[in-house]
C-alpha cells in the first residue's frame, strides 16, 4: 500500500494527527522506501499531498534527522517553492539535519537566511535554529556566532527571548559581552513585560 493512502488529506481528516502517526511507524521499521515516496512527491499536483508529505519528513526529522539527511538537496530546492507551506516545513527539516550534515547546511547558509529574513515567523525560527545548530560546531562557531548576533539585532520581540535563551550553550566566552551589549540594547523595545524578564534573565547568564 502506498504512503499516500494513510496521509491526513487522503483520507479527508483535517487534523495531523495521521500524518503524525505515519511518521511513527516510518521511525520505528526505518522504512526508507516510504521516505523516498514521501520526498518524490513533494511535488505531487495535489498541494495537500504536499503539505502533508513534508510534514510527515520533517515529523521524522525531529525525531530521527539520520533517515531525511539524504534529502538535504530537496529541502534546498524547496526554499524557492511557491508554495509557503513547502518553504517552512523545508526550513524545519534543515534545522533538523542541520547537526548532523553542518558541512553541508553551511555550504548554502546564505540562501538559508536570506529565505529566513524574508519568511514566515516559522521559517524564522528554524533559521535561528540552524545557526543556532552550526555554531556548536568549532568549524563554523565564529561565522555562525557572528550571524546569529546579527539576527538578535533585529529580530521581532515576540521572538528574541526565545532565540537567546536557545543561543546561551552555544556561546562562547569570546561572545558573551557582544551578546549582552545587544540583548540589553533591545531591552526598551519590549512592550510585554513578561517577555523582558526573559531576555533580561539571558543578559544575567551571559555576564
Amino acid at each position: 500500500m502506498t504512503v499516500l493512502n494513510k496521509l491526513a488529506s487522503t483520507n479527508n481528516i483535517r487534523t495531523t494527527e495521521p500524518n503524525k502517526e505515519l511518521a511513527s511507524v516510518i521511525i520505528k521499521s526505518s522504512d526508507k522506501k516510504a521516505i523516498q515516496e514521501l520526498v518524490e512527491n513533494l511535488n505531487n499536483k495535489d498541494k495537500n499531498i504536499q503539505s502533508d508529505c513534508i510534514k510527515v519528513l520533517y515529523e521524522i526529522g525531529e525525531q530521527i534527522p539520520e533517515l531525511i539527511a539524504e534529502y538535504d538537496t530537496v529541502f534546498l530546492e524547496l526554499l524557492d517553492n511557491k508554495n509557503n507551506r513547502l518553504v517552512w516545513g523545508a526550513m524545519i527539516a534543515l534545522d533538523c539535519i542541520a547537526a548532523i550534515n553542518p558541512k553541508g547546511i553551511y555550504a548554502h547558509l546564505p540562501k538559508i537566511l536570506d529565505i529566513a529574513e524574508k519568511g514566515s515567523v516559522i521559517t524564522k525560527d528554524h533559521g535561528v535554529g540552524i545557526l543556532t545548530k552550526l555554531a556548536s560546531q568549532k568549524t563554523y562557531e565564529a561565522n555562525a556566532l557572528t550571524l546569529l548576533l546579527d539576527m538578535m539585532k533585529g529580530a521581532a520581540t515576540n521572538q528574541l527571548p526565545k532565540y537567546a535563551e536557545d543561543a546561551i550553550p552555544v556561546i562562547t566566552e569570546k561572545y558573551k559581552k557582544d551578546f549582552v551589549k545587544v540583548l540589553s540594547s533591545r531591552l526598551p523595545d519590549f512592550e510585554k513585560e513578561t517577555k523582558k524578564t526573559r531576555l533580561q534573565k539571558v543578559i544575567k547568564k551571559l555576564s
